[in-house]
């Protein structure tokens, strides 16, 4: 993969490359994009940026403001598998070009500005963040809201809801019991092939790829695993990842989502968040005799993204479907503790050996429903906030949580149980975004009001078709 503007250019000479792709984030998380002919890229496209119109783009610039600047970063060039015509793909963070500064509105220039903060508090100088997104492969999706009507449908032909069902050729069986879904061997895992070409491909676009394999839930559940990688390339990583995967799912006639809880009463889909700090090559969050070799910056680390969490929530859970994920019975992280063991645990120490390199924590809570770049920056600031200001957790819970009794469990904190609660906290918890410059308050306000308004709010104004059932009759 190339590294400079210079082997970019070099690249699109040498293999007769005509479009290159140029993509970027909008606020709630989705790749954007427009191509452009080889001719409009040179060199200075890569400090200057590429010109576009911003106005209709979500969260950002009003229309009278809406002149912007694509930066591609040459890094991140990689061979588009899905176009027909050879297209070379580049993620881009945005430019003002009146002031020729990076946008305080664009999602990866706020993660860069999130390290920035790390290097400047002399705490770090590298944020190493692996993210675990799992996601469903269904057959079929559909899904409307009009005034009379609104329903949803999903299926799956390994969904155990079919085991009774007509199908062509005769049912086979094999369908996941549900919750018991992770790691069956074919033919029960009918997805094999399609995920390993998703592995595959993920590999052609540059993603340092490791595994693949099924998830508990019934219905197609499963998961990809890349390298965990610095903050920036992490979340740069993920987004191909989504990429991939919904495109491949797509060649084979089938359909990804990424939404936590898309099937009733069976576990939802997580993206555990792996995270350490090192400094100068040496990782900081190893603490031989520790509790789980914890440092106390490590465990510092863990007291503030505890604080924090129901305010980080706001980003890293950022869907009002999120919220139906996060709830007891379902291996959800709801519990504001952190633990070695305890899977229901918001923050887990992966047993790792001895080997200091490997020491990291595990923040179970977020859902790939996030925009990564504001994910991964907010966790980082939250625990920045309890290396400064040495925040200390509760003691770790490593007991069987279900067993507690009520007097116990009253004494656990918990995860906000609303998207409207998580925002609700972000306003009232974000002066640790602010500091080091990381977000603009007038960011965090711009946010709040964007979820409240487009999905808070016009969630609240829909009868749901379970009220139907409970309230038809009255």
């Amino acid at each position: 993969m190339p590294e400079t503007a210079q082997e970019v250019l070099r690249m699109i000479q040498d293999e007769d490359i005509k479009i290159i792709d140029l993509k970027f984030i909008d606020l709630p998380g989705i790749w954007q994009h427009f191509s452009i002919y080889r001719s409009e890229l040179d060199e200075d496209s890569f400090t200057d940026g590429v010109p576009f119109d911003g106005s209709s783009i979500r969260g950002w610039k009003s229309i009278n403001e809406s002149d912007m600047m694509m930066v591609p970063d040459p890094t991140t060039a990689w061979i588009d598998p899905f176009m027909k015509e050879k297209t070379l793909s580049m993620i881009c963070s945005i430019k003002e070009p009146r002031t020729g500064e990076f946008y305080d509105r664009d999602p990866r220039t706020i993660t860069q500005k999130a390290i920035d903060y790390l290097i400047s508090s002399g705490i770090g100088d590298t944020a190493f963040f692996g993210p675990e997104a799992e996601f469903f492969v269904f057959d079929d999706v559909r899904f409307d809201q009009t005034y009379n009507k609104g329903f949803y449908y999903v299926d799956s032909i390994e969904g155990r809801w079919n085991s009774g069902r007509e199908e062509a050729g005769g049912n086979l069986g094999y369908k996941p019991r549900y919750k018991e879904g992770y790691f069956p061997a074919p033919p029960t895992d009918t997805l094999q092939d399609m995920r390993t070409e998703m592995l595959l491909t993920m590999a052609e676009c540059g993603v340092p790829i490791e595994k693949h394999h099924h998830e508990v839930a019934s219905g197609g559940q499963g998961e990809l695993g890349f390298r965990f990688a610095t903050m920036v390339k992490a979340a740069d990583y993920l987004m191909t990842y989504k990429y991939v995967i919904k495109n491949v799912a797509k060649k084979y006639g089938r359909t990804v989502t990424f939404m936590p809880k898309p099937i009733f009463n069976d576990n939802g889909s997580g993206m555990h968040v792996h995270q350490s700090i090192w400094k100068d090559g040496q990782p900081l969050f190893w603490g031989e005799g520790g509790y789980a070799n914890l440092s106390d910056m490590a465990r510092h680390y863990i007291g503030g993204l505890l604080k924090h969490a129901p305010a980080v929530l706001a980003f890293s859970n950022p869907s009002t479907n999120s919220y139906k994920r996060l709830v007891p019975g379902f291996e959800a992280p709801v519990n504001l503790v952190y633990s070695q063991g305890n899977r229901s645990a918001s923050v887990r120490i992966p047993l790792t050996g001895t080997n200091p390199k490997a020491k990291r924590l595990e923040f179970r809570c977020p859902d790939a429903t996030c925009n990564p770049y504001l994910a991964f920056a907010a966790m980082l600031c939250a625990g920045i906030d309890g290396i400064k200001n040495k925040i200390e957790p509760q003691e770790p819970l490593d007991v069987d949580i279900y067993d507690l009794s009520p007097e116990e469990l009253n004494k656990i904190p918990s995860t906000p149980s609303s998207l409207e609660s998580a925002l609700e906290a972000l306003e009232n918890d974000h002066q640790f975004l602010i500091d080091g410059g990381v977000f603009t308050q007038e960011f965090i306000y711009n946010w709040i009001e964007y979820k409240l308004d487009n999905e808070v709010n016009p969630l609240r104004l829909r009868p749901h078709p379970y009220e139907f059932a409970l309230y038809y009759d009255a």
